[in-house]
């Protein structure tokens, strides 16, 4: 799986957003989305179709081993917020989460280019 592919995999399963809106989420150039986004389909995760309501629009979905792959991805996650929450305790993981998030959008704010956007 490709750099952020889980990310990508997990929230089309998760959200069905829309791929647009998940890939402006993950703050990568639209090239670095393209060469993503083909990586998952050229190795099975994601399958490509045209929309058949408006033939110049493609849809993204996720095939059998996408499928299989974020039930494996949501289950890791679960595991490891399970044993953060037994570790730290649910006021600390809270917080946590909030100085990551709040230090997320600073740089997205920032219009910096993602350093690890790489595929």
């Amino acid at each position: 799986m490709p750099r952020n592919g889980a990310f990508v995999v997990g929230a089309i399963a998760r959200t069905g957003a829309p791929l647009s809106e998940i890939i402006k989420s993950l703050g990568v150039s639209k090239q670095v989305a393209g060469q993503l986004v083909d990586t998952l389909v050229a190795r099975g995760y994601l399958e490509r179709a045209v929309d058949p309501d408006d033939r110049r629009r493609l849809t993204i979905t996720l095939t059998e081993r996408g499928g299989g792959a974020a039930t494996t991805i949501r289950s890791a996650v679960e595991a490891v917020d399970a044993a953060l929450l037994r570790r730290m305790g649910v006021e600390s993981v809270s917080q946590t989460r909030a100085t990551l998030a709040a230090l997320a959008q600073i740089h997205r704010d920032s219009g910096q280019p993602d350093p690890g956007g790489a595929v």
